[in-house]
């Protein structure tokens, strides 16, 4: 496993999080690495790590690890042949070696935000043409089971626009609450 990162600080952690686990052996990125793990703040960003450390090894199994994910920096990703990521609060011992088990195998596993933003318009039109992008982001975070304060922090807004979100998409996915406004979602394709 070889890791980049474009923070020196968030590298060291992740670094940190895989040493964490005698089955996973760090090493040089530029030797014969089975997996190679790109850490940026953007999936833009960790793509590029990815394109210019590896440019003559395309076929190698990427693990991106971001905390924002763009819906076209994803698609390009994924047209680019990554196929697993990770967003990198959610990047402990356990997840990683997950992640890089699922890279090896060549298995798509991916954060929900990003599938529901990958999907975009064809994860059910009726239902996701009436929901605001904040409002999917809010869905996808409450699917994980995300409460407001951990959403709010998440997304970098107020409780108060998270819980404005949720009324909203329970309106809009005719749900009584919550749960109901998830197994709609669920249902619909949305998460």
């Amino acid at each position: 496993m070889g890791l980049l990162a474009d923070d020196p600080g968030a590298g060291r952690r992740l670094l940190a999080a895989l040493c964490a686990r005698p089955d996973v052996a760090p090493q040089a990125v530029d030797g014969p690495v089975q997996v190679l793990v790109t850490a940026a703040a953007t999936v833009d960003r960790a793509l590029a790590l990815c394109r210019h450390h590896d440019a003559n090894r395309p076929d190698r199994p990427v693990l991106l690890v971001a905390d924002v994910f763009d819906p076209a920096a994803v698609r390009t990703a994924v047209d680019a042949g990554v196929r697993t990521m990770l967003r990198r609060s959610d990047a402990s011992p356990r997840s990683l070696v997950t992640a890089l088990g699922a890279a090896l195998n060549g298995e798509a596993r991916l954060p929900s935000e990003a599938v529901v933003r990958l999907l975009g318009a064809s994860a059910g039109p009726s239902v996701s043409s009436r929901l605001t992008a904040r409002q999917v982001d809010v869905l996808a975070l409450m699917a994980e089971g995300h409460g407001n304060a951990a959403i709010a922090r998440r997304l970098g807004c107020s409780e108060h626009t998270v819980k404005n979100a949720g009324y909203e998409l329970m309106a809009r996915l005719q749900a009584r609450n919550r749960a109901q406004a998830v197994a709609r979602a669920v249902r619909t394709g949305l998460v």
